[in-house]
């Protein structure tokens, strides 16, 4: 099976107080990136990464000497992150890849474990337009809610100002798109998809819930701790701690 990994990039990491691209900042003196490529790398053969145009040069400089099989596509503009995978997704799907898997640049807590799952589940089930791994959260920041059948019915976000449980269902930042969800679901969800209230930017999450109600979408169980990515300083020390703790700052 063929696979490539779209990792969208062109945060500014302003919240992290950065002076470097989110992607290329350090994490146990190592930059996000190359997390995400050691993570990844066995089942993904092409990487495309969605960049700032600013911060292009410094991007293309800093992942040169890791893998030179990343391309590079442009988001000029924090629209969001449908608008920033769909700014990757020529590029994705050129040459064809039998499934594209997506990740946010800091989800760098993501285990072996749940990439090997990742990759058994949607080749026991080929016929899946997404799977992706979902954790229980509390207080939640992301949820998605079920019909009674279990099929994803819609998601909640607490940066839009929805209203929350008190325990929900997060996704962990990390998803697999069979070639014609990338192709032809998601550029259909595009044309309808509505500016969230509160931040006023088109959310990637929406996608999911809208393609169930099309396709088969399967999620399954993972640590809370995966889910956690790096937008904060106070982020960046959990993470950094966990991976001490895993051993040798190694997930």
């Amino acid at each position: 099976m063929t696979r490539t990994l779209l990792i969208p990039a062109a945060g500014r990491g302003t919240r992290l107080g950065s002076p470097l691209p989110k992607v290329l900042t350090p994490v146990c003196g190592r930059p996000m990136l190359e997390w995400i490529l050691d993570r990844h790398r066995a089942y993904c053969s092409r990487i495309v990464l969605v960049v700032h145009p600013a911060d292009r040069a410094a991007i293309e400089a800093g992942v040169r000497r890791l893998d030179d099989a990343i391309a590079c596509a442009e988001q000029p503009a924090p629209t969001g992150m449908l608008d920033a995978i769909l700014a990757g997704r020529a590029l994705a799907l050129d040459p064809v890849p039998d499934r594209i898997w997506i990740t946010w640049c800091d989800q760098v807590l993501i285990s072996a474990a749940t990439a090997a799952h990742l990759a058994a589940v949607e080749s026991g089930d080929p016929v899946a337009a997404a799977v992706f791994p979902t954790s229980r959260q509390r207080p939640p920041y992301i949820h998605f809610d079920r019909d009674a059948d279990g099929t994803l019915s819609g998601v909640r976000q607490r940066r839009e100002g929805d209203p929350m449980p008190e325990i929900g269902e997060s996704d962990a930042g990390l998803f697999s798109l069979s070639r014609d969800a990338l192709a032809i679901e998601l550029p259909s969800f595009a044309t309808m998809a509505a500016r969230g209230r509160g931040t006023a930017e088109r959310n990637f999450l929406p996608f999911l819930p809208w393609l169930a109600a099309r396709a088969p979408v399967v999620t399954f169980d993972v640590p809370a701790i995966e889910s956690l990515g790096v937008n904060t300083p106070e982020d960046l020390a959990q993470v950094e701690r966990r991976l001490i703790g895993l051993g040798a700052g190694r997930p």
